[in-house]
């Protein structure tokens, strides 16, 4: 079997039982249930959700995006090797000590396979928080070139490239185009202020005003729980985003929970400690990848101007990358998994087939 068999690289075309569209994102495919397999499955399963929610199987591949697009390696090489299982179980671990220490919840109901999440439909707060420890990346371009105020918040002068910041900074963006909310642009990702939520609360999706100051210590403890659990293997959590939503239990009671997903190397920047105090940046994150594409094309500003997105989708799709590239991203991912879980990534030798057999004969959703 060849390494690219290996590769989950098309997630959107398994023939899970479904009367919808299936939504496919770019790294993960959404396959929402009918109403009859959902209420079996919460009956059967016990799931603390309402008898009428709708549920979903949610399926992870290896695909790699970086700067908006897909790319894909020599030997018809689709995506990295163990990256979504890596993706998965860091995920999986954050979201199961967030519940252990009282944080909150997130829309995972099961995990019957490493590719594979059953959750529960969430109604999304429309907010997209990135916390940042560290000044690095797009707000370092931004704070070199004289920008001082990053939703709201006015930062000091004197700070150098990736170091630490005086205290842990949130800042959040809008999740989609939300129209007709005073000083905020209708486009997808632009930056706005805790005033700009604090007065347009109902337009983000907050239920009550109250749920931004749990939406804003919910972001504040759960980077905390990662950025120590993280230093105990000598690595710096440097920034991440969260998204939340609210979910309704079986008790009729509704949840802001935790959604999407945390502490990965695809949502965040994770440094290595020893390279750090040794005065080098070692990326044990997606942002090593964007580096090595910056570094790989003659020419980067078709990575990094969006006014260029033409030729850029171009470049991913006509450049397979080495596959020695992909391995060493391959070993990101998996390395920087199996410290943070104490565990090894299982690599399938057919994903597809293993997720197909379970959701079959333990689930009964594939016909």
């Amino acid at each position: 079997m060849s390494l690219a068999d290996k590769v989950l690289a098309v997630n959107n075309d398994l023939p899970i039982r479904t009367d919808a569209p299936v939504h496919s994102g770019k790294v993960r495919s959404v396959y929402w249930l009918t109403a009859e397999d959902s209420a079996r499955l919460i009956k059967d399963r016990g799931y603390d959700v309402a008898a009428d929610a709708p549920l979903a199987i949610m399926v992870i591949s290896d695909r790699i995006s970086a700067f908006d697009c897909i790319w894909h390696g020599e030997g018809d090489m689709r995506g990295v090797p163990g990256k979504g299982a890596a993706l998965n179980a860091i995920s999986n671990h954050w979201f199961g000590l967030f519940k252990e220490k009282g944080l909150a919840d997130s829309h995972i109901l099961e995990i019957p396979h490493p590719f594979v999440w059953i959750v529960q439909k969430a109604r999304p707060v429309m907010i997209e928080a990135i916390c940042r420890q560290y000044i690095t990346g797009s707000m370092w371009r931004s704070y070199a070139k004289g920008e001082r105020d990053f939703c709201g918040i006015t930062m000091p002068e004197g700070l150098e490239r990736d170091k630490k910041l005086p205290e842990l900074l949130i800042t959040p963006s809008t999740k989609g185009i939300l129209e007709n909310i005073p000083g905020v642009p209708a486009v997808d990702d632009v930056n706005i202020s805790r005033s700009d939520i604090d007065n347009n609360f109902e337009a983000f999706k907050f239920q009550s005003k109250e749920d931004i100051d749990r939406y804003e210590r919910l972001l504040r403890e759960g980077f905390d729980v990662i950025s120590d659990e993280l230093s105990k293997i000598d690595q710096i959590f440097v920034d991440t985003k969260f998204e939340f939503g609210y979910v309704t239990d079986a008790s009729g009671n509704d949840k802001l929970i935790y959604m999407d997903e945390v502490g990965t190397p695809d949502s965040s920047r994770i440094w290595d400690g020893p390279s750090y105090r040794d005065g080098k940046v070692v990326e044990n994150s997606k942002e090593g990848f964007r580096q090595l594409l910056l570094n790989h094309f003659p020419d980067p500003d078709i990575l990094l101007n969006k006014d260029r997105m033409e030729e850029r989708s171009a470049l991913a799709r006509d450049n397979a990358l080495p596959t020695d590239v992909l391995m060493a991203v391959s070993k990101t991912y998996t390395d920087i998994a199996e410290k943070i879980t104490g565990q090894p990534v299982h690599l399938s030798d057919n994903p597809r087939a293993e997720i197909l057999e379970i959701l079959k004969n333990e689930f009964n959703l594939v016909d």
